[in-house]
C-alpha cells in the first residue's frame, strides 16, 4: 500500500506534468532549462514529470546540447 507521501509525490508529478504540457502548447518547444523556470517547481518535479509524458508519447525531446522539448 503506497504511503500518503507518495501519493502527494505522485500527485505534484502529475500536476506538474499538466503544467509542463499548458506551457508548451502556449509557448512552443522549449530547452529543458527555460521549462523548468516557467513551470516553477523543482528540477527532479520537473524532470520526473517529463518522464511521465514521454512514457505516454505525449513529448518529444531532442537530443541536442540545449534537450529542447516539444509537444507531439
Amino acid at each position: 500500500m503506497a504511503s500518503a507521501s507518495e501519493v502527494c509525490s505522485v500527485a505534484a508529478i502529475g500536476e506538474t506534468a499538466g503544467a509542463i504540457w499548458r506551457t508548451l502548447s502556449d509557448q512552443g518547444p522549449l530547452s529543458t532549462a527555460k521549462l523548468i523556470k516557467e513551470v516553477d517547481a523543482p528540477r527532479d518535479v520537473v524532470m520526473q514529470a517529463l518522464g511521465w509524458l514521454a512514457r505516454e508519447d505525449k513529448i518529444d525531446i531532442d537530443d541536442s546540447r540545449s534537450k529542447t522539448v516539444s509537444l507531439r
